[in-house]
């Protein structure tokens, strides 16, 4: 799955330019002016209105090269989020785009084979700064729509302000593999959807299971790059982090969120959430802009083992006896947490016995390479808990649904105990 600023039509621009205009200035003003992908609509809820030789050329369609360019179709790909993610890759070549400033329309249809009379439009317009007439090089172009499962028909076409066209047509098939049949994907059969650009946005409301019993879960989700090392927090990582905190928000049998989003390396809790009907992921999003990993703090560096105190002193008052809560579950989420020192059989001891199921979803892209247990997974051990590893899609969907289905067991035995005893 493609990440970044513009996970949109147009999301990324590149360019191998030859001439005085070089690469950085050109990626600054073409990704400056792009704008992102939308729906078209039409005004009482039919089909939109499309410019009248656009649709003619969607309909025709015979592949255009007016406007030169080389499109390549990228395969429907299931990504984190449980979407799936479809694109498109572009090369321009730099001449065609050179004089004054030039405007670049897309525009897809994309129809589902089950319903072809339910098409979905998308557009994005972007804008092109002046070149020189002696440009050389290519200008690349990629971009990414969501859809649910089942095949398609992806009509494309881009044009310049000098109605040049370049139209492409392929198909395209969203399937899960047959031993993934039981995930469900966040989007229905046959429906389309412009890739959300903000990856912090609010979850649409869950319609809750009415229970006498509803659930209560803490997460401590440690928001940190798969890249020890790296100085930033990548958009991947946070997508596939978000994914999984969106996964859990989804259960309707969660009644109550509690949320602990913290570094470990910058020993540092970003954002704390009690009690709450939903968990505020715009919060999160600004929570997170002040992380600054970059940015080293020679104190904290003089302090042998400080990020092993900070997670010891985060499980006794999140999960030990002097927690201000009691949930039915505590889950950890995040990448490998390898530190310097584990924490002490003395701590966990200090910790207790907690009186709920624990589970560790570990976020690990490539756990061939590191497969040995990180400082949490060896907490969560000690408490009898489950770990998870996160390495594909499918992996986030099975995880939460075995954790909840154990949740539900444990809560309701709990209950049995507990009227026995009365």
């Amino acid at each position: 799955m493609r990440t970044g600023k513009f996970k949109t039509l147009l999301e990324v621009w590149k360019a191998r330019a030859g001439s005085p205009v070089g690469l950085l200035p050109l990626l600054g003003l073409l990704a400056v002016s792009g704008q992102a992908q939308t729906i078209l609509r039409g005004s009482d809820g039919g089909p939109p209105t499309v410019v009248g030789t656009d649709l003619a050329v969607l309909e025709a369609k015979e592949i255009r090269k007016d406007l030169p360019c080389e499109v390549s179709p990228t395969k429907p790909i299931l990504g984190f989020d449980l979407k799936f993610h479809a694109g498109f890759e572009i090369s321009v070549p730099l001449r065609e785009l050179a004089g004054s400033e030039n405007l670049l329309t897309i525009i897809l249809r994309i129809t589902p084979a089950a319903s072809p009379g339910h098409a979905t439009y998308l557009v994005q317009r972007t804008k092109v700064p002046t070149l020189p007439d002696d440009a050389k090089g290519d200008a690349y172009l990629q971009g990414t729509f969501d859809l649910g499962e089942g095949n398609y028909k992806v009509d494309w076409l881009m044009r310049d302000r000098s109605e040049r066209v370049c139209a492409q047509f392929w198909d395209a098939e969203a399937a899960l593999p047959s031993k993934d049949k039981q995930v469900n994907v966040n989007l229905r059969p046959g429906e389309v959807a412009a890739t959300e650009v903000e990856q912090f946005v609010d979850e649409p409301p869950v319609k809750r299971t009415v229970s006498d019993a509803p659930l209560n879960v803490k997460v401590l989700i440690n928001f940190a790059p798969q890249n020890s090392r790296a100085a930033t927090l990548q958009p991947l990582d946070t997508s596939a982090l978000v994914s999984i905190l969106r996964c859990i928000a989804r259960d309707p049998r969660i009644s109550t969120f509690s949320l602990v989003a913290f570094n470990l390396k910058e020993q540092k809790i970003l954002y704390r959430q009690e009690a709450a009907d939903r968990i505020d992921f715009p919060a999160i999003g600004d929570a997170l802009r002040g992380l600054q990993l970059g940015k080293v703090d020679f104190t904290r560096l003089n302090q042998k083992g400080a990020d092993t105190e900070f997670l010891a002193d985060l499980l006794v008052k999140e999960v030990g006896a002097s927690a201000s809560e009691r949930p039915d579950a505590v889950i950890f989420a995040g990448p490998k947490a390898m530190l310097d020192e584990n924490l002490s059989v003395d701590v966990l001891r200090k910790v207790g016995e907690p009186e709920y199921p624990i589970f560790y979803m570990n976020y690990n892209l490539f756990p061939q390479a590191t497969p040995w247990r990180d400082s949490i997974s060896a907490a969560v051990k000690h408490f009898k808990g489950q770990e998870f590893t996160i390495s594909r899609p499918r992996d986030v969907w099975f995880a939460v649904t075995e954790m909840m289905s154990k949740i539900v067991r444990f809560k309701s035995a709990r209950r049995s105990t507990t009227a026995a005893l009365d």
